[in-house]
């Protein structure tokens, strides 16, 4: 009998991702949003419309399901915003988590992945950043996810609850038939920016926030790691804490750094088209460099990227742009 899961954020760019890549597994997936789910996913899950604040329909939905494991992917994600409005962010990342954990004990479901940030590890004094570097987030968006981390641990602890947390880095890219496509409201990712910028879709030139870091060009730098990719280290993670209790934690990233500059000379050779840029002032809340160590997650997942460079990352994002699929408001479940 195939094992039933239960992805929070269903709707949302990466929760579609996963919830897709356990339908082909042949998984039954219950995916829960408080929006609808894009046309890519029809027929490849149950979708049930609820609110993570919301805990007596949580406590519903998990007793009218056998519920095997729940990937939590739901939550807000924008740095500048959690700056701006940090209550915004600890009421629907950390008190609705904590609903999620009271309702999944009380059903018994002693299995979680959780989607966790590079922003957990704040201005980084090293790089790569290997899981055992000190966690000093600077930001409310990264504060909640490390106090959910935390949270994870004490319920492993106290009631056996077993989790992984996947510290993304920077999610990216498409999937390959163009269905599932990264689109926030509003949007706040850079290739999806400069995409936008790049094909006329979006007015005026792009912003660049920050010229003056102390990089190799000035920008900020990331690591960019394939939706895709993140999406089947899921899976890996499922199979992992099946055999592996505890309250665990690993990067995903490609270990390799981009300068916004170079990201935006990507964009300009993969599409051909050139993207105005007006340079402004660095956003609150924003470290110089943000670059994983992933050497855990390949070894002890067994998690190998199919797309390990920027320039396949972004060509794969183009090619599903004109598609206009657009999805991801679900991410602020």
């Amino acid at each position: 009998m195939a094992d039933v899961h239960l992805v929070t954020g269903a709707a949302g760019y990466i929760g579609s991702h996963v919830v897709r890549a356990l339908a082909d597994r042949g998984e039954v997936v219950i995916g829960l949003d408080r929006v609808p789910l894009p046309a890519g996913l029809d027929g490849r899950c149950q979708f049930v419309p609820a609110d993570l604040l919301d805990r007596p329909a949580l406590e519903r939905v998990l007793a009218a399901h056998t519920i095997t494991a729940v990937c939590h992917l739901a939550g807000r994600i924008a740095v500048g915003e959690s700056v701006a409005d940090p209550s915004l962010y600890y009421q629907d990342n950390l008190v609705a988590t904590a609903n999620l954990l009271s309702a999944m004990r009380g059903a018994g479901v002693t299995r979680l992945i959780f989607s966790s940030t590079a922003a957990v590890y704040g201005t980084p004094e090293t790089t790569p950043i290997p899981e055992s570097h000190p966690c000093r987030p600077i930001n409310p968006y990264g504060r909640t996810k490390r106090a959910i981390e935390e949270m994870l641990g004490d319920f492993h602890h106290a009631y056996g609850l077993d989790s992984v947390s996947l510290r993304y880095f920077n999610a990216a890219g498409a999937i390959a038939d163009g269905t599932l496509v990264e689109a926030h409201q509003p949007e706040t990712h850079l290739i999806p920016l400069l995409l936008d910028h790049g094909s006329g879709q979006r007015p005026g030139p792009f912003q660049l926030f920050g010229t003056d870091y102390p990089t190799d060009d000035g920008t900020a730098v990331r690591d960019y790691v394939h939706v895709v990719d993140i999406a089947q280290a899921h899976l890996a993670a499922l199979d992992y804490v099946t055999e592996h209790p505890g309250a665990h934690a690993f990067n995903l990233g490609s270990g390799h750094g981009a300068s916004v500059r170079t990201v935006i000379e990507t964009v300009e050779a993969v599409t051909g088209r050139p993207v105005e840029v007006k340079r402004v002032a660095r956003r609150a809340g924003d470290p110089a460099s943000l670059v994983a160590d992933p050497s855990a997650a390949r070894r002890t997942l067994g998690w190998t990227p199919a797309y390990p460079d920027l320039r396949s990352i972004v060509a794969s994002a183009w090619a599903a742009h004109p598609a206009q699929t657009r999805i991801g408001q679900g991410a602020r479940v």
